[in-house]
Order: structure tokens, then C-alpha cells, then sequence
């Protein structure tokens, strides 16, 4: 006798993990708004979220959104953009191939003598631009992945950060591929 159930081995449970949609979308009053709106009730989190007009003549825009889900998640959140009627197009960068993700960060640093001389080396091999200067103070402008910025911050805690400013992920697909129209 078997000790499995006739209805099967129940549902596989499903990992969460990131991904970053490009939604294009009529560059409106309130489309932001409706977007927000329809992740937040439905309980979903946002990581990361840029808006920007990329399309002038056409009056579109583009907002790239980071979030993290199970497939099942992810699938209903594009499913739900996809009927928002403002919305254009909605792709998946991380499902549909190689694409360039960059994030730049403004990162306030407050130290004196070794400290001071540290946060400099340390942003020269993070390739960080001194944005500002004062006897006491540093900002500094880094880009790069989420990843690179969180290395840096954390090599910055210890020195002195005493404020960071992130703008979050802006992305797009490696090669012909195109989201916008």
C-alpha cells in the first residue's frame, strides 16, 4: 500500500525572486497613480520604481519596476498592467534576455584625517565622482547595479554615511530588442 494521496502531492511551493518590468505607458495625469494603485491593492511591494518620458511626440513614458514574486505573482502583476488602458506594453527584461540595469546614488560621507583618506580610495576603485566637498564632508555620485551600490554603502557605513539619495533602477534590453514602440 502506497502512502500517497489520490489527489496528488499538493502544490510545489515556489521560490520568490526579483524581476524588473518595463511598462510603457501614455504619458498622462494619473497613470502613475493607477499603476501604484494596483500594486498596492492587491498587497503587492514595489523594490525599486523610475518614471520617465522617453517617446516626446507620442507622449510616452516609460516606468521600470523592480518587484520580487513567485512566477504565479509576477505573471498576474504583468497580466494586470497588461488592462490598464493607458498601458502600451509591458515586458518582462528579466524573462525576455539580456538587458543593462543601472541605478546612481548620491552618498553623503562625514569624516576627518584616515577616514577621510579611506572614503576617497575606496570610491576611486568604486569609480565614485566627488559631487561636493566640504572640510568635513563628501558626496559622492556612484552608478552602476544595485548590487555595486550596496557595496559601496557598506563600505561607506563604518567611514562616516550620514545620507544616501537612490534613484532606482533604470533598465533596458541588450540589443535590437525594444520595448518602446
Amino acid at each position: 500500500m502506497s502512502n500517497q494521496s489520490v489527489y496528488g502531492i499538493g502544490p510545489v511551493e515556489q521560490s520568490a525572486s526579483c524581476h524588473t518590468l518595463s511598462v510603457v505607458v501614455d504619458n498622462e495625469p494619473g497613470v502613475l497613480a493607477r499603476v501604484i494603485g494596483l500594486f498596492s491593492g492587491r498587497g503587492y511591494n514595489i523594490d525599486s520604481l523610475t518614471v520617465a518620458e522617453v517617446n516626446h511626440k507620442k507622449h510616452l513614458s516609460r516606468i521600470t519596476i523592480v518587484c520580487s514574486g513567485t512566477p504565479m505573482v509576477i505573471e498576474q502583476i504583468k497580466n494586470h498592467l497588461g488592462r490598464l488602458v493607458p498601458v502600451r506594453k509591458v515586458a518582462d527584461l528579466t524573462l525576455e534576455g539580456p538587458h543593462v540595469e543601472r541605478e546612481l546614488a548620491l552618498i553623503k560621507v562625514s569624516g576627518k584625517g584616515d577616514k577621510r583618506i579611506e572614503a576617497l580610495r575606496i570610491a576611486d576603485i568604486f569609480r565614485a565622482r566627488v559631487v561636493d566637498s566640504t572640510l568635513e564632508s563628501f558626496v559622492f555620485e556612484v552608478t552602476g547595479t544595485s548590487e555595486k551600490i550596496n557595496a559601496f554603502v557598506d563600505l561607506m557605513m563604518p567611514l562616516g554615511l550620514i545620507d544616501i539619495s537612490r534613484t532606482g533602477v533604470a533598465a533596458i534590453s541588450r540589443g535590437e530588442t525594444t520595448v518602446t514602440e
